[in-house]
């Protein structure tokens, strides 16, 4: 029955499926297609569909010229489709800056001062004016002493030189791409937004509306924590700011019956998802996945069993992933893990295929490694499953990347196409239809399959429910789930890589 294909007996808590529109068959409406096969019957209950679906440019979606449904990949009509079969909708919202080929940014080039939207983005030297000095390049070199403690994402300052109508060149703040083809005509980038701009807000309003009306239940606010600025400050995450900007933005969501879902990078020990946690917001469990790729390689438990005993005392809300379009995080894991078991960590991945991301080139700062789950495992079937066992009994809502699901492998001849500085496709590869189809018939995905529906289906999981941590030796780890009279319980064997569940109903 379509319409009660994503109907578990867990519904708004089961698991969710990840991919990009085109991920497979290469559109949206073949994914949709998928999912409609008897082999996913009641295994996911939500679609998180990358932000290809709205019209971008570069970085994969991640520049947004504007939130129309992009015809290259999907139709209005896809989006009913995934409504109809009972799936949930979860789309994102990139609320810090939007691509250079926007209306607004467009409008800047062709009416310079006399633009509405002027002060839309963030005009570099009128933020900065009284805090430094003028260059003979036209922009603001701010003083030591209120830039020393931001946090930059490239080498150099984030700004863009834009040309005017008039001939003027003005700088405006550009956190992530920059790039001039041609001088005066054409940019490549993504535009920092401008907070305290009331179009902004008018633009955040009507953004949340629209993703609404697509049907989204939940809204991912990417880079979130780039979007306070002030100077003197780092720039990321600044309080209270950041939080005062997400009041009003929940403010919003509220009107329009959306959960927030902000995305986040931080090390463990800043602390930063307890202060989102404790203001009611949804977080990223950006640490399980390089938990359990620990716990299996010094086959212990104590790390892991940290974290799920603080997201159990401190009622943490989480969203949780093996991988996803980006790689295996690991800054966020400090804290919860030494330095040296961090770098064993990243020895082990990249000894595997793994490629690093290192933020501003330097091999000193690391942040993730790119590869698929499944090769960072080893390409071990028995690994992978244990992984997503864990995953569906850790508390949370399990999140699960299309090509875990299908043990796809580390893609090298993607990244070698790509060029240089696209590693990250080594974990994105676009499957045919038939590809996708087949990879069904593997052992390893089936027994996914399973137990994703039984993460989905099964009422010990239900909203409500308790998850306990019994006492085990160091290398097992024992998870009970229990609602009413019914219960669910995973005993993980991380020496022998297996696992057994019993359940009682």
């Amino acid at each position: 029955n379509q319409q009660e294909r994503g109907m578990g007996m867990n519904k708004g808590n089961g698991a969710i499926f990840n991919a990009y529109p085109d991920s497979i068959g290469g559109r949206l409406a073949e994914a949709v297609r998928f999912l409609s096969l008897p082999e996913l019957n009641r295994v996911f209950d939500c679609f998180y569909i990358l932000p290809s679906l709205f019209h971008s440019d570069i970085d994969r979606g991640f520049s947004i010229i504007d939130y129309g449904i992009n015809e290259a990949f999907s139709e209005a009509a896809d989006l009913e489709n995934i409504e109809r079969m009972g799936i949930q909708l979860k789309l994102d919202f990139l609320i810090n800056h939007i691509s250079v080929l926007s209306g607004q940014f467009q409008d800047i080039l062709k009416n310079g001062e006399e633009s509405r939207y002027r002060d839309f983005f963030i005009d570099w030297n009128m933020f900065w004016e009284g805090f430094g000095e003028m260059t003979g390049e036209g922009y603001i070199q701010p003083y030591p002493e209120v830039i020393k403690d931001m946090f930059f994402r490239k080498p150099g300052l984030p700004l863009l030189m834009v040309s005017f109508s008039d001939g003027r060149e003005v700088p405006y703040w550009n956190t992530f791409y920059q790039e001039i083809i041609e001088p005066g005509k054409k940019y490549l980038g993504q535009m920092d937004l401008n907070v305290k701009s009331p179009l902004v807000w008018d633009f955040y309003d009507e953004t949340l509306r629209r993703l609404r009306d697509y049907g989204a239940e939940t809204v991912r606010l990417d880079a979130f924590a780039y979007v306070s600025k002030e100077p003197g400050s780092r720039n990321f995450l600044n309080e209270p700011g950041t939080w005062d900007i997400l009041d009003r933005l929940s403010v919003l969501a509220n009107k329009y019956s959306l959960t927030l879902l902000p995305e986040i990078h931080a090390i463990y020990g800043e602390g930063v998802h307890r202060k989102l946690s404790e203001k009611g917001y949804l977080i990223y469990d950006f640490f399980l996945p390089g938990l359990i790729i620990d716990a299996l390689s010094r086959r212990s438990n104590n790390a892991l069993l940290r974290w799920i005993r603080e997201i159990l005392d401190q009622n943490i809300k989480t969203v949780n992933m093996l991988g996803c379009h980006d790689g295996i995080p690991l800054l966020d894991l400090k804290g919860l893990l030494a330095d040296d078991q961090i770098e064993s960590l990243i020895a082990l991945v990249t000894s595997r295929g793994g490629v690093i991301k290192d933020l501003h080139g330097k091999t000193n700062v690391y942040y993730q490694v790119n590869a698929t789950y499944y090769s960072a495992l080893g390409e071990s079937d028995d690994a992978l499953l244990l992984a997503r066992a864990i995953q569906i009994f850790m508390p949370g809502r399990p999140q699960a990347w299309y090509l875990d699901i299908l043990a796809g492998k580390n893609d090298y001849e993607a990244v070698n196409k790509a060029g240089a500085g696209n590693h990250k496709e080594i974990n994105r590869t676009n499957l045919t239809y038939e590809q996708a189809e087949d990879a069904l018939k593997k052992d390893v995905v089936q027994k996914q399959l399973a137990l994703l529906r039984f993460r989905n289906s099964f009422p010990a999981f239900k909203e409500g429910a308790s998850c306990l941590i019994m006492e085990t030796p160091a290398n097992q780890l024992k998870l009970r789930w229990e609602h009413g009279r019914c219960a669910a319980e995973l005993t993980a064997d991380l020496e022998n890589v297996s696992f057994t569940i019993l359940q009682d109903q």
